[in-house]
């Protein structure tokens, strides 16, 4: 604790202390007693200086990110700081209010950045300022107002336009993963950190899951035969560990591989991602039940699955529809 002194000024008790860069406070007491004086002196003293001192968001970040190490989020986390700390990062989480959550949505449209993109980014100071008030970091986490989430995109691929993708002429990786990709499901990150020792060819079954507690399901999925038969002649020349390699070492990011070969195969708007949606909406088309589905997609819960795929099932509302059959 500062040091300190009780004096008195126009007939009342009075502390005085220097903060540590030399400033000097003082502050009147309610005290009528020395004895309780110096007890009021020392909860004013340990609360301002408390206040002082107390973790800035760029700190509760980093600690965060600390217990991620090892998982995509972490990177994501690095990534994403670049954007939110230099606006939030010397703020104490008590001193964020709606008004700064907003001037960052602005700043960030006039920056080109897309709606969705900053709900994120948003949300990942959401994340770290909640784990502090469940971990006793701080006492209240403050509310962090993002823009509307946008809608989910529709976009998925026809049979015709799968069957130009997966004949494009590009690298044996992309090729590669955009077959997991389309026949599994997955999540761009779990088909990147797939390893040999998680694909059964004697059970036809490949394991997504690193068994590292990752935070978004993955599932263990069937193998297609035209996927066996490309996983047979990439094991051919394995070099390392992962199924999905380049130069005889993992890949971190297929986005400008994938890019090239969507726009040779002329889809420019379709990304990675747009794969997994893809897999999902024909598993849908083709009648398969939304558990099926949810499982196949990682979910939890089959009703996250039927909110956003229901629709595409053949089946979808014919009950409902029959009942409004009036001729």
């Amino acid at each position: 604790m500062h040091e300190y002194r009780i004096g008195r000024l126009h007939d009342r008790f009075v502390v005085t202390w220097r903060e540590e860069d030399g400033r000097r406070r003082r502050y009147r007491l309610e005290a009528r007693t020395l004895e309780a004086a110096e007890a009021e002196a020392r909860d004013i003293i340990l609360a301002q200086t408390a206040r002082a001192s107390e973790l800035t968001v760029e700190a509760i970040w980093k600690a965060y990110s600390e217990t991620v190490i090892g998982r995509p989020v972490h990177e994501s986390m690095e990534y994403t700081g670049r954007s939110v700390l230099p606006w939030f990062g010397a703020f104490r989480p008590d001193q964020i209010a709606v008004q700064d959550c907003k001037a960052y949505i602005a700043d960030r449209r006039r920056a080109g950045v897309k709606d969705g993109t900053i709900w994120t980014q948003l949300g990942k100071l959401r994340t770290c300022l909640n784990w502090a008030e469940k971990t006793g970091l701080i006492e209240r986490a403050p509310y962090v107002e993002r823009p509307n989430k946008p809608d989910p995109k529709e976009r998925y691929l026809s049979r015709q336009e799968i069957q130009r993708l997966l004949e494009t002429e590009c690298a044996p990786h992309i090729k590669l993963a955009i077959r997991l990709l389309l026949s599994t499901a997955a999540r761009v990150t779990a088909v990147l950190e797939l390893t040999w020792d998680r694909v059964d060819f004697e059970r036809r079954q490949i394991n997504l899951r690193t068994g590292e507690g990752q935070r978004k399901g993955r599932a263990i999925v069937p193998m297609t035969d035209s996927l066996r038969l490309a996983l047979v002649e990439a094991k051919k020349a394995a070099l390392s560990d992962h199924v999905v390699e380049w130069a005889g070492g993992p890949v971190n990011t297929i986005k400008k591989g994938f890019r090239t070969a969507a726009l040779e195969a002329g889809l420019p708007d379709v990304s990675p991602h747009v794969l997994r949606h893809t897999a999902a909406v024909h598993m849908a088309e083709a009648g398969i039940p939304m558990d099926e589905i949810a499982q196949y997609l990682g979910h939890s819960d089959s009703r996250i699955t039927a909110s956003t795929y229901a629709r595409y099932s053949p089946e979808h509302l014919r009950k409902a529809a029959r009942a409004l059959e009036f001729d």
